[in-house]
């Protein structure tokens, strides 16, 4: 007869669970201290110089904000309502797995990025996160959409609750507010979260 020792069982689990978070909240304070950090040194040494390095649409050289743009903020306000949905949103995408994380940033960055690029106003400069803010937040309820288990359905009912507001950001309606960041990052979620769903990928729930 096999004899399973749920104690330990226990407490490996607990240990894992464990882990995982402290991996992700190092994850998280560290892209968060980066970004901190860069916006310190610009506002102390450079004087704002580094504003000039985001997205400029349909110019060669403002290909390269496409990378840098969601590094750079226009001041510490920009970048305070920025960091702490960054933190809870992408939270909740990494409680299904950590790499997730990566994949949803990914490709919202690329997505939010060409499509400022493309569709951007002219003369205009795009700076900011928020790209990669409203792919995991496109990911979340998408997620919900595609697989219908009951923990996306909760993490994306959970994404709306709190932060259902953001989707007014989809539209133009504010002038000085990059919506086209915002529209084809939270693209970026949905894809994402389309193409996982649809490969069968990460079919698991939190344990």
């Amino acid at each position: 007869m096999l004899k399973i020792d749920w104690r330990a069982t226990a407490l490996e689990r607990s240990e894992r669970l464990r882990q995982q978070l402290v991996q992700q909240a190092f994850i998280l304070s560290t892209i968060v201290g980066v970004l901190w950090l860069i916006e310190i040194v610009d506002w102390l040494f450079l004087r704002g110089a580094l504003d000039g390095q985001g997205i400029r649409p349909r110019t060669l050289a403002g290909l390269q904000g496409v990378v840098l743009a969601p590094f750079l903020h226009a001041g510490f306000g920009h970048l305070l309502a920025n960091t702490i949905p960054l933190v809870i949103l992408g939270w909740l995408v990494m409680m299904r797995r950590t790499l997730d994380f990566f994949w949803v940033g990914f490709g919202a960055l690329v997505l939010s990025g060409l499509g400022i690029w493309l569709f951007g106003g002219a003369e205009s400069v795009h700076l900011g996160i928020s790209g990669i803010v409203f792919g995991f937040f496109g990911y979340l309820l998408s997620r919900a959409y595609y697989e219908r288990s009951l923990l996306a359905i909760l993490l994306g009912v959970l994404a709306f609750f709190v932060y259902g507001g953001m989707l007014w950001g989809l539209l133009p309606l504010q002038a000085g507010i990059s919506w086209q960041g915002h529209l084809f990052g939270f693209v970026g979620g949905v894809v994402v979260a389309y193409f996982q769903v649809r490969n069968g990928t990460n079919r698991r729930s939190v344990r």
